[in-house]
């Protein structure tokens, strides 16, 4: 595994996968394009507001320490995980995807340091490829769709047509952004059109060389995002990528995630897998872990633990957690990767990719319409790359392939009228 905590190193290549896989993955198979059409569709233009009776509940003034969820909202959980799930299980064939990946946007209104996932000379994924997109995915099962960038919220108006189009087609959908552009009123359209959660991006508590995802910046929008989740029905979440820079905000995020009864989810800082041209913050980057930051790194995952444990929400198991410092350190594992079997990414011009840190790749997937996800070629990409991974998502996805475990999840909500299932799998 290179070496990437000492970034001062000019042997080390910049990316985490072996050399021979990185020049597999970027410098053959060049991707097919998805073929234009001669009449390009769109997406109808939402109705607003769907729900004018919500406009009358009031917000409230405290959070309370349980939410009701009736049916609807249970039944639009279980349209878009479980029956996906089952579907897949039940089917035969090795594609059946659960989650996909819609990146909306490669571009960025922020540059987090750590972060090689936009590039503002590529532009934003058309009307057209959108609605192919949902269209194609809904034809094979996939009934959640996570909006992805870059930062989704740079076009407002068409990620509320994406929103409105996916739901009235039974999606559950996911709404990750970095905040800036998340207005009260941007919140009102969304959570209308039928947004099932969305994942707030932070890192720090003020602005922090290097990391510009911060809560004082975007609180009054935060303030209004948590408050109306009790009108619309969606959830919420922190998004914290942990660097070497931000420790003791990672805390303070946490407990203000604790006193607003919302979950968190943690990653640990990684490099790219593979090298984009496009990223600059290689050399001498203030975010990535280094050697001599692993106890401190390691005393933060302790406290989560005990965090988890005592009862905050969190997308991340114990277990995962533990996994984390281990992974940190370059202890590597192998895990039941899911990467274009239950989940797809389809990037801003309708190509295909299995996962998220292979956006940059080259290699043939195929695109919308016509996947070319082979069993075979994906086994034997994972031995080299699947180690170096640590989606928390994927690694949820992959820990409920096994059926005794949903099983005796599943007993365990249902024991509770499905009243909190809400943070980790485990």
């Amino acid at each position: 595994m290179p070496d990437t905590y000492e970034n001062t190193a000019p042997a080390n290549p910049h990316f985490r996968v072996d050399v021979q896989l990185h020049d597999l993955l970027v410098k053959t198979h060049p991707k097919s394009l998805l073929p234009k059409p001669e009449q390009p569709l769109t997406l109808p233009d939402p109705v607003y507001p769907q729900h004018p009776e919500l406009a009358e509940l009031p917000d409230p003034d405290t959070f309370p320490d349980k939410r009701k969820w009736d049916a609807p909202l249970i039944y639009r959980a279980m349209r878009g995980w479980l029956f996906p799930y089952i579907r897949s299980r039940a089917f035969p064939g090795d594609f059946h995807p659960i989650i996909a990946y819609l990146f909306t946007e490669w571009k960025c209104n922020l540059d987090c340091h750590y972060c090689w996932a936009f590039d503002n000379q590529v532009k934003g994924m058309t009307e057209d490829v959108a609605r192919r997109s949902i269209d194609w995915l809904h034809d094979h099962g996939c009934r959640v769709l996570a909006l992805m960038g870059g930062e989704p919220l740079l076009r407002p108006q068409f990620v509320h047509k994406v929103v409105y189009y996916a739901a009235k087609k039974g999606f559950w959908i996911y709404v990750p952004t970095n905040g800036r552009l998340l207005r009260p009123d941007v919140i009102d359209r969304l959570g209308d059109a039928g947004v099932a959660t969305f994942n707030l991006a932070l890192d720090t508590m003020d602005e922090k060389p290097g990391l510009p995802k911060a809560l004082a910046p975007i609180r009054k929008y935060f303030d209004h995002l948590v408050r109306r989740q009790y009108r619309y029905g969606y959830t919420m979440f922190f998004n914290i990528n942990i660097c070497r820079n931000n420790l003791d905000d990672v805390r303070e995020l946490t407990e203000i995630a604790r006193d607003h009864r919302i979950a968190t989810d943690y990653h640990i800082n990684e490099t790219p897998m593979l090298e984009p041209e496009h990223f600059e913050h290689f050399e001498n980057n203030a975010t990535f872990i280094r050697r001599e930051d692993w106890p401190r790194v390691g005393e933060l995952v302790d406290w989560l633990i005990e965090k988890n444990q005592s009862g905050c929400k969190m997308v991340n198991s114990v277990q995962r957690l533990h996994e984390m410092r281990e992974f940190m350190k370059g202890k590597l594992q192998e895990w039941n990767c899911r990467a274009g079997h239950n989940n797809v990414i389809v990037r801003v011009d309708g190509t295909l990719a299995p996962c998220f840190p292979m956006y940059s790749a080259t290699y043939d997937w195929g695109a919308v319409g016509a996947h070319k996800f082979e069993t075979r070629q994906l086994q034997e990409m994972k031995v080299g790359c699947q180690p170096h991974c640590f989606s928390t998502l994927n690694h949820n996805l992959a820990y409920c392939y096994d059926a005794t475990r949903v099983v005796k999840w599943l007993a365990k909500q249902a024991s509770h009228g499905f009243q909190g299932a809400s943070g980790s799998f485990s």
